[in-house]
């Protein structure tokens, strides 16, 4: 089914940047869709929206918007009218009035989620070793340093602010469920994909599928553009 007039915006969460996509965009793109890997500044919720709404302007309708962890709360606040499927990978969805922080703290961390406090600045890094422990697990050590690397912080503010009526009560949702996540707990992912009527998807996959399991990834993306296809 031809799908090259549906684009894709992938966008990437707290402690990555879009280079973290990189697996996933290829397939994609060879199926004749247009991606584009949206930069956050990962400064504020606010800012952090006004910059997919900056890539969203520059492209053509209709778009899935596919959210990584942090960014499932990005992805779920803009209004662009473009917007016609959400795509959620081990992500946060807050619903109205929820934070980021609420969300994230709600189920029981794992052994090996690390401890986290900002820093003078108030932007929060992650620990080198946690990219092996807790982020990707799965990945190897290469890609561990690299995205070790490439890290950008994310301000703590941005984790503390309550969200307006998300876009998943308006628009059809995909959830890829990590089941061996440590940094969000995986039955927190599940009572988020039940909350917003979700089609979900279990995997045995880490925090970060993207990079160790992208062909998962790049499956659940495929579904919603073909929906979109449909539908639209």
């Amino acid at each position: 089914m031809p799908t090259h007039h549906v684009g894709v915006v992938l966008v990437h969460g707290a402690w990555a940047d879009g280079s973290s996509w990189t697996k996933v965009i290829g397939p994609l793109k060879a199926d004749g869709v247009e991606v584009v890997a949206a930069p956050l500044p990962l400064t504020s919720l606010a800012d952090d929206v006004a910059a997919l709404d900056r890539v969203l302007e520059r492209l053509d309708g209709p778009i899935v918007l596919v959210g990584h962890a942090y960014a499932g709360a990005v992805i779920g606040a803009t209004r662009d009218p473009k917007a016609a499927g959400l795509v959620y990978v081990a992500a946060l969805a807050p619903d109205e009035g929820e934070t980021v922080g609420d969300v994230f703290h709600r189920g029981r961390p794992h052994p090996r989620t690390p401890k986290l406090q900002p820093d003078s600045h108030g932007l929060v890094w992650l620990p080198e070793d946690s990219f092996a422990e807790a982020f990707a697990q799965h990945a190897a050590p290469e890609e561990q340093a690299v995205l070790a690397a490439v890290q950008r912080p994310i301000a703590a503010a941005g984790i503390g602010a309550p969200v307006g009526r998300p876009l998943w009560k308006d628009r059809p949702s995909w959830f890829l469920i990590a089941e061996q996540d440590r940094m969000i707990d995986p039955d927190t992912q599940r009572f988020m994909a039940e909350r917003m009527g979700a089609h979900a998807r279990p995997h045995p996959v880490d925090h970060a599928p993207l990079v160790t399991a992208p062909h998962q990834v790049v499956d659940i993306v495929r579904d919603a553009v073909r929906d979109v296809v449909t539908t639209g």
